[in-house]
């Protein structure tokens, strides 16, 4: 007869899991001695083993009950099936580690290969974080609106960043998201700005998207700052007045 720590050890699990296995009614409680332990014999051992085993092979709980007096067929069968949920339950967690790799990539498991190049670019200027997010969600937003324009859009949005010019205001705008919006270096930027696209037409942003809802959608979740509105302001006003 076999103490509980001792049939535990011999069959290689915990007191806990014994206990559990009675529980849910896997294992049969024994007799208890005289002075209240339980004894266990070793037919029982024998059945935690089979248990243990079945456990260890992946088998569900719930079914091991089932399978422990099973005929050889009957044991073969669901054994079959549950290898098949295994093999199924490989294939998810491969792709639930793929798309882990992916996010170790960052940007890379939400946009495009040429917008996360991109955004490695902003990052390597020092754009702000806070720029960076916003241009993100702004790229898978225009990426659902019209991808083939979309891939037109960042081609000429990555010839830009090698413009020192541009560089520099697109810098000066990021900087301006935190200025005040009575600072004196709006109207300057804002001239800048002005310039900059009168010399430099856009050819890709002017053309229609497939999803105007999604376009849309893309431009209401820009953020502002006083001092960005302040900057669209002073352009606008300043292209009335050349026109």
């Amino acid at each position: 007869m076999l103490k509980i720590g001792q049939l535990a050890d011999y069959a290689g699990v915990t007191i806990k899991a014994i206990r559990h296995y009675h529980e849910r009614g896997l294992l049969a409680e024994p007799d208890r001695d005289p002075s209240g332990y339980r004894r266990y014999t070793a037919q029982d051992a024998v059945e935690l083993v089979k248990i243990r085993t079945l456990a260890n092979a992946g088998v569900p709980l719930a079914r091991i009950k089932d399978l422990l007096d099973a005929d050889p067929d009957t044991l073969t069968a669901a054994v079959t099936e549950i290898d098949h949920d295994l093999e199924d339950r490989i294939v998810q967690l491969r792709r639930t580690r793929d798309q882990l790799a992916q996010l170790r990539g960052g940007d890379r498991l939400f946009v495009s290969p040429e917008v996360a190049d991109y955004l490695d670019v902003l990052r390597e200027l020092g754009v702000s974080e806070r720029q960076r997010e916003l241009e993100r969600n702004g790229w898978i937003l225009m990426q659902m609106a019209s991808p083939e324009d979309a891939s037109l859009w960042i081609a000429e949005k990555r010839e830009l960043m090698n413009d020192p010019e541009f560089r520099a205001l697109y810098l000066d705008h990021d900087a301006a998201h935190d200025w005040s919006p009575e600072d004196p270096r709006l109207p300057a930027l804002a001239a800048r700005t002005r310039n900059w696209f009168t010399n430099h037409p856009s050819h890709s942003e002017t053309r229609p998207v497939h999803s105007p809802t999604i376009a849309r959608l893309a431009a209401q979740s820009q953020p502002s700052s006083p001092a960005w509105n302040r900057l669209a302001q002073l352009t606008s006003e300043g292209d009335e007045r050349e026109n």
